[in-house]
């Protein structure tokens, strides 16, 4: 085995996942005035990166890649650490020691999965943002009510399993650990596939996105927005795009949405479907999988995070005052 140090030490993400664990251990007058700390070091960190390749692991033939900053990684990166920050303050008010733990913790590992140059690294940091996630679903009162963070924690595990199922078969194909542009000639890609499809809400599989988003508290509800269904899409446009299946796909995902969302008396679930309909409109895009569409897809995507992350923000200030 060898490795190559890596600028700075630690990999983009880990000065949140560091800081939540620190905060946590805080009294709640400390912990609300650190917040966004670790956000703001997150990136100043990532800043003091270029792009390239950092930390390369060689083992067993193969490379693993724990921090890849290129043009399709860095707006993702820095869109997460902003959303981060602007979450964080967001959380200010109620900084519950769980949910202040989960929450940065989950945006940097989410800042990991997009800077992973291979498919091992991207799992760890996709399960850990699924464990992570999980936490900001469990209520804080005397007698929670577990079953929406149960089977949220179970959808997000079958997308890990998917995942490293998708890699074994990949590699036992003749493929390696490089996190680059996948086809779906083999029963390794359409796996991983399959994992990216999850936690995109692709028709059939969203079920998870409507009931969780409004289980959560108003802030947990703004970090579920920014960073799981936008990683996934980070994800299909490194792995998929020009597939054209993807297509049709977002299609459906535009039009169903459309329909079920005009039905909603419930503000909230009203704007998740709204957030699934404009997923649909990125995926259709990296099916098409011109560079023209592509870009429109990321760009698509950061505008997505910053508005919807302040439609769930107002629609909180709302329901902490009213109830």
């Amino acid at each position: 085995m060898s490795f190559e140090t890596l600028p700075w030490h630690l990999p983009p993400g880990w000065p949140l996942i560091l800081g939540g664990l620190a905060l946590a251990l805080f009294p709640v007058r400390w912990r609300a005035w650190l917040l966004p700390l670790p956000a703001l070091l997150a990136l100043i960190h990532l800043e003091r990166f270029d792009t390239g390749a950092f930390g390369v692991v060689t083992m067993l033939d193969q490379k693993l890649v724990l921090a890849r900053l290129d043009a399709l990684a860095w707006p993702f990166a820095w869109l997460f650490g902003f959303a981060a920050l602007v979450s964080s303050v967001y959380l200010r008010s109620r900084p519950h020691r769980r949910e202040v733990a989960a929450g940065l913790i989950y945006a940097g590992a989410a800042i990991g999965a997009v800077c992973a140059g291979d498919l091992l690294s991207l799992f760890l940091y996709w399960e850990l943002t699924a464990l992570a996630s999980t936490l900001l679903l469990i209520p804080h009162d005397a007698r929670p009510d577990y079953g929406v963070a149960l089977r949220y924690l179970m959808v997000q595990v079958l997308s890990g399993v998917l995942l490293l199922g998708g890699v074994i078969l990949h590699l036992q194909g003749g493929g390696t650990l490089n996190f680059d542009a996948l086809s779906l000639g083999n029963a390794g890609n359409t796996w991983i596939l399959a994992a990216f499809a999850i936690k995109a809400a692709f028709p059939l599989l969203h079920g998870w996105v409507v009931e969780a988003y409004p289980a959560a508290s108003p802030a947990g509800t703004v970090f579920l927005s920014a960073f799981t269904t936008k990683l996934a899409i980070y994800a299909l446009a490194r792995g998929f795009t020009g597939t054209e299946l993807l297509i049709p796909v977002g299609a459906v995902m535009i039009l169903f949405t459309l329909v079920l969302g005009l039905r909603e008396d419930d503000l909230r679930r009203t704007l998740v479907y709204g957030l699934i309909n404009q997923l649909g409109f990125m995926v259709m895009a990296l099916g098409i999988g011109t560079p023209l569409a592509q870009s429109a897809a990321v760009a698509h995507a950061i505008s997505h995070v910053l508005y919807s992350g302040l439609l769930f923000m107002g629609l909180g200030a709302v329901l902490l005052r009213t109830g």
